[in-house]
């Protein structure tokens, strides 16, 4: 195999709990993971130069080491001894550092397609193992599917899929640290968590409306601070039908939750069309049976 074209899918934090900050300065962290089918499309060819060379459609995206695809291809080939190099080209369709794990997911599906290329062999938990060094995240993108995600987002369980929905993303005109939400939280004692069980039994019972009665996000406490915008497009979703509208991840993106295809679509079309954010989306779930490479 020379080549391959792979699919690097966005996720969402269905609940996302923090429980404590650790000596490290990470958190630890009790979330809900599901991914999308929101893509970045990823182009693999082997070169038979020795370099890694990176493109992307957005030109301000680095394509040196500052790259996390970069970094995934190299230390693969480094722990394989590769000689050959790679050309990638990156096609960005998920929104830049806008709480999907675009990023994570690209390292993720980066890491899988080289696997296959050189026929390697890695089992799938071997590659998260890999993947937890460039980041907490890639674990989860290498797995993908509904998780139970714990620990600073490395130590997974998968659970049953997603009820059947669909899922509006909207990115207002805004990008958000993750470093600065996490320096701005302030955990008390007497702060308000997210349910994560219940919505863990929600979901092994396939009750829509129940998971998202305890659908939360912690991190909201200090992005919707900064940018007001967040709690706005949340009001607007749920006017428009949604069952509930969350920030995903440290945010700006917010996705609502709709039973209704008919109010998912005409939500779309309202958002589309107003000034809140530049990029909206209309997706469903994503299991991993459901993916295909070329």
């Amino acid at each position: 195999m020379n080549s391959l074209i792979t699919k690097a899918y966005a996720k969402i934090n269905l609940g996302l709990d923090v429980l404590r900050r650790r000596e490290d300065g990470y958190h630890d962290l009790r979330m809900i993971m599901q991914s999308v089918d929101l893509y970045d499309l990823i182009t693999i060819v082997k070169s038979p130069t020795r370099s890694i060379h990176v493109e992307s459609n957005l030109p301000y995206l680095p394509v040196d080491g500052r790259n996390i695809v970069y970094r995934a291809a190299q230390m693969f080939r480094d722990r394989f001894k590769l000689r050959e190099g790679v050309n990638i080209t990156l096609e960005k369709n998920i929104p830049v550092a806008a709480g999907l794990a675009g990023g994570s997911s690209d390292a993720a599906a980066t890491l899988c397609a080289l696997n296959k290329i050189y026929q390697i062999g890695l089992s799938t938990a071997d590659l998260m193992k890999m993947g937890v060094k460039l980041g907490a995240d890639v674990p989860y993108c290498i797995m993908m599917g509904t998780a139970l995600s714990e620990g600073i987002g490395e130590i997974l369980t998968p659970l049953n899929p997603m009820p059947d929905c669909d899922i509006l993303l909207v990115k207002p005109d805004v990008s958000v640290s993750t470093k600065y939400v996490y320096t701005n939280l302030k955990l008390t004692p007497y702060m308000k968590h997210p349910d994560i069980t219940s919505m863990r039994k929600a979901i092994e019972k396939g009750n829509l409306q129940e998971l998202t009665k305890h659908m939360d996000n912690m991190l909201e406490t200090v992005t919707i601070a900064k940018y007001p915008i967040i709690s706005q497009i949340k009001q607007r979703m749920c006017e428009l039908g949604a069952l509930t509208a969350l920030m995903s991840g440290s945010g700006p993106t917010v996705f609502g939750i709709y039973a209704n295809p008919s109010l998912a679509q005409d939500a779309y079309e309202h958002f589309k069309k107003s000034d809140f954010g530049r990029q909206v989306f209309l997706v469903k779930p994503f299991t991993p049976e459901e993916r295909i490479d070329e």
